[in-house]
């Protein structure tokens, strides 16, 4: 039985295989099947995406909240894993703690595939590397440099992949916000400009996250520097711009950047919807 909990737990040929199959035409490999999307965080992009790619294998999504289930307080996540592995053939999970997807895993009772958890986002991580292959002809070779707050879970799924794949990333970010535990190959910097110089793609994040309100002005003001830009980019002439979104215009890059003519975030946005198939697709095939 084969899980998806983060990019460095496949391998680059597994990678290959996803990225091609959230290319083709879909297969109805879920049909008469349901998918459990647990969702202890909120998201537009997560949950539509994932909605709509079982949709569109031929099964049957099933939304659940914390409170309908109730992990570690009503139920174990033992019995709520094998109880919703009775109804569905995937169970999605967009978590805190990723401990609680390698419970559920360990298990082995139905597929378990990481929507988000606190330090991996492998479907974005595939969603990137889509774009990137779509953009770019191709993903090995690339320059990709990725500015601002590196130490996140999109950074770190971006990083797998692109070590995975060959990619060449550069991460530009403030003294303290550096990638924890980066893939051999990720080079870092403390100067963006040096960062996006000749870069494929610039990529950035917001700089608060969902559970750091507390440490905003903080974090606002140690990443200012490392702000994308008109000026920027204009090092990097031929770059395309890439954001995981949501994004917070005049924080982490400006409305110029992000709604001018080398922004492919929408076509990112969109991919989240052909990764995750391709993802499903992966877990339930030989």
């Amino acid at each position: 039985m084969k899980h998806l909990l983060s990019l460095r737990d496949i391998s680059a040929r597994d990678l290959r295989t996803i990225l091609d199959l959230s290319a083709a035409p879909p297969e109805p490999v879920l049909a008469g099947k349901g998918v459990a999307l647990y969702f202890e965080k909120p998201s537009a992009r997560t949950r539509n995406s994932m909605e709509l790619a079982v949709a569109q294998l031929g099964g049957h999504p099933v939304y659940l909240q914390p409170q309908e289930i109730g992990i570690g307080t009503r139920e174990s996540v033992e019995d709520v894993t094998r109880t919703l592995a009775c109804y569905h053939g995937v169970i999605a999970a967009r978590v805190f703690d990723h401990g609680l997807l390698e419970g559920m895993a360990a298990l082995n009772a139905a597929p378990v595939l990481n929507m988000l958890s606190g330090t991996d986002h492998p479907l974005q991580g595939l969603a990137d590397l889509l774009t990137i292959q779509q953009l770019c002809g191709r993903v090995g070779g690339v320059r990709v440099a990725y500015v601002g707050d590196g130490n996140n879970n999109v950074a770190r799924s971006l990083a797998e992949g692109c070590a995975l794949l060959g990619a060449e990333l550069t991460i530009a970010a403030p003294s303290g916000y550096e990638l924890a535990d980066a893939p051999a190959g990720t080079r870092h910097a403390d100067d963006p400009a040096e960062a996006v110089t000749g870069a494929d793609i610039v990529y950035t994040d917001v700089w608060v996250s969902m559970g750091q309100d507390s440490e905003a002005d903080v974090r606002r003001a140690d990443c200012s520097p490392f702000q994308v830009n008109e000026a920027l980019m204009a090092r990097a002439p031929q770059a395309w711009f890439l954001h995981c979104l949501p994004a917070r215009r005049g924080e982490e890059v400006t409305a110029g950047v992000i709604d001018g003519p080398r922004s492919a975030v929408w076509r990112q946005a969109e991919n989240r919807m052909h990764s995750a198939r391709g993802a499903l697709q992966w877990l339930l095939k030989d």
